[in-house]
Parts: structure tokens; C-alpha cells; sequence
């Protein structure tokens, strides 16, 4: 466990140092994102923080763990993913490039060896062999996580430390049983979103943009496929999906919530959790905070299930527990939509 300090260590600092430079660069070229009614910011914010996360993340794994094939196939893909996230916030990609984009970074991780091989067999012993499958799956498990941190980043420091509480997770599943490859992965990330949360915890000074929430997502896919329980796939998904569970549910919600509507899926809008946590009176922090513990107990569950060990039964206690949360929290998730729509006929009506 203390050989991986230094990783961490090494991850915040080079984060931590880089964040100002690059806030400074930001402000002088004018990339700040300007304020709009989708956005609870009320000023321009320096952009491009998620440049400081992967620099740091970068030079610490290829300083630490140095470059094989996995390390490629990671670092290349998470190259594509920066690249498309600081297009998108320099000139607002629309949907299907952006698509496009974080397909071609899953599908030149999966090139290079990042692929889930087998699922755990939920109704028995032994395990399921995808072949051919494991392909598709794997870029579908990829860009799902890359669009769920993504939709998680509209309050200061929510996607940043929703993630550091997951790469921990990773982390303590990876170490507890001897892999050092996604443990130093994890640590790496870790540190390196660590370093920067500083500056992006509410208030914050500057944004880690689409680039840095996207690069967050792909780097949590990637790990828990490629190292953490590589070869029982069931289980290796299960941590960051239960320790995420808390976007997923949001983002599956809005996806819901939009359909119903008759309005783009991927349309932007206020209505997410921490939006309805903030229309239910808690401060910026405090929903902020409040999704960190909620974070913070999903990443213990996910950690004690991979310990020791889950059966279908298992699978649906967990699901059980997940619905009295999600019937408990109906308020919070409905409530303000039918709010929202009252509000605007009352102001036709005016």
C-alpha cells in the first residue's frame, strides 16, 4: 500500500502546479466559457483544466508503470478523448462527431488490448467467454462511462471528486488482490484529479471542461476493464457502476426524461440531480458534499461485494436496495420538471 504513495504523490503535485499556468494561458487567449441559462456560473470561467489532469496523469503512469502495450492503449485513447473534449470546448462539437470521437478513443483502446474477454456466469460457477462480443461491449461500457462523468459536471468539484471516490475504490479492489498494473492506474488518476480539485471546488477558478470530464470517465472505463478483476468482468464493472451509481441513475433519468418530451436525448439542461438538489435548497457545496457521501457509501458497497464475492442473490439485494433509493428520491428526480412546467404556463399567463 505505501509504494503506491509516491504515485499519488507525484499525480497531485504536477496537477497542482500545472492547473495555474494553465488558467493563466486560459485567460490571456480568451478560452473561458462564458455564462448561459444551462450553466449555474454566473461569470466567465477559465477553461481547459482537464489539460493539467491528463499531463499529470500522463507523466506520472509513463514514469511509473513506463509504456507497454496496455499503458499505449490507454494513453492513445485518452489523447483522442482530450482532443476531442477541448474541440468541443473551444468550438461546441455537436453530437454525432463528438460521438464519433469517443467511439475512435474506446475502439483504439480495445485495438491495443483493453477488452473485456469474459463475464462471471450470474447463474452458476465459472465463466461466460464473449469472443467476438467482447468488442462491442467493452466500447459500449467505454463511451457510456466517458458520457456519464460528462452529464455529472455542472456543480464546482462534483465530477472531480465523484471520480477521485472512484478511482479509490478501483484502487482498493485492484490492491486487495495483487494487481499492481490497475492499482498504479488508479492511484495515478487519483492523484492527478486530486491536484486539481483545489481549483475547481466551489468557488472555483477554473473548469476541467468537457476535455477533463470525459477523460475521466474513459480513464475509470479503462481501468476496471483492463486491470482491477481483468477476466471476470462481472464483478470488475460492478465497482465503478455501483460507486457511479449515483450519475448513471442521473443520466439514465435524463435520457428517460427526454425521450418522454419529445426532445433531443442529448440535449442539455438543468434539470439533473445536483440542479434538483439546488432548487431543493441546498447550498453549492452542500449538494456537492452530499453526492460525495452518497458516493463515498456506493464505493464501500462496490468494494465489499468484490471482497467478498456476490451471487445472483446478491445482485438482487443490491438491486432491491437501488430501488428503494431510487422510489426514495423520487421527489428529488420528478418533482421540479412538473414545478418547471407550472412555472411556465403561470408565465404565459402573465
Amino acid at each position: 500500500m505505501i509504494a503506491y504513495v509516491p504515485i499519488l504523490i507525484e499525480a497531485s503535485v504536477i496537477s497542482f502546479l500545472l492547473t495555474p499556468i494553465i488558467r493563466a494561458g486560459a485567460r490571456r487567449t480568451g478560452l473561458v466559457y462564458m455564462p448561459n441559462s444551462r450553466t449555474v456560473h454566473e461569470r466567465p470561467m477559465p477553461i481547459m483544466g482537464g489539460l493539467a489532469i491528463f499531463i499529470a496523469f500522463s507523466v506520472t503512469v509513463l514514469h511509473r508503470v513506463g509504456l507497454g502495450y496496455d499503458t499505449l492503449g490507454l494513453l492513445l485513447g485518452a489523447l483522442i478523448i482530450v482532443s476531442v473534449g477541448m474541440w468541443d470546448d473551444i468550438r461546441e462539437l455537436r453530437p454525432l462527431p463528438k460521438l464519433i470521437g469517443q467511439i475512435l478513443a474506446a475502439a483504439v483502446a480495445v485495438r491495443l488490448g483493453v477488452k473485456i474477454e469474459f463475464i462471471t456466469n450470474p447463474f452458476g460457477s465459472g465463466m461466460i467467454y464473449l469472443g467476438f462480443w467482447g468488442i462491442p461491449l467493452t466500447i459500449l461500457w467505454i463511451v457510456g462511462m466517458v458520457n456519464v462523468v460528462n452529464f455529472l459536471d455542472g456543480l464546482d468539484g462534483l465530477a472531480a471528486g465523484v471520480s477521485i471516490i472512484g478511482a479509490f475504490a478501483l484502487f482498493a479492489v485492484a490492491s486487495s488482490r495483487g494487481q499492481v498494473f490497475a492499482s498504479a492506474l488508479a492511484v495515478a488518476l487519483a492523484g492527478s484529479a486530486l491536484g486539481f480539485l483545489p481549483y475547481n471546488f466551489n468557488p472555483a477558478t477554473i473548469f476541467m471542461g468537457d476535455a477533463g470530464a470525459m477523460l475521466l470517465g474513459f480513464t475509470l472505463a479503462v481501468i476496471s476493464v483492463e486491470g482491477a478483476l481483468k477476466g471476470a468482468a462481472t464483478l470488475a464493472l460492478a465497482v465503478p457502476m455501483f460507486t457511479l451509481g449515483v450519475p448513471i441513475l442521473d443520466t439514465v433519468f435524463s435520457i428517460v426524461r427526454r425521450v418522454h418530451r419529445g426532445t433531443p436525448f442529448y440535449q442539455a439542461d438543468k434539470e439533473h440531480i445536483h440542479h434538483r438538489l439546488l432548487s431543493n435548497g441546498f447550498s453549492h457545496r452542500g449538494a456537492v458534499i452530499l453526492i460525495y457521501a452518497i458516493t463515498g457509501c456506493l464505493g464501500m458497497m462496490a468494494i465489499l461485494m468484490a471482497r467478498f464475492g456476490v451471487t445472483l442473490t446478491g445482485y438482487v439485494i443490491v438491486a432491491l436496495l437501488l430501488s428503494v433509493i431510487l422510489i426514495s428520491g423520487r421527489r428529488l428526480w420528478g418533482t421540479r420538471t412538473r414545478d418547471t412546467q407550472r412555472g411556465d404556463i403561470e408565465t404565459q399567463h402573465r
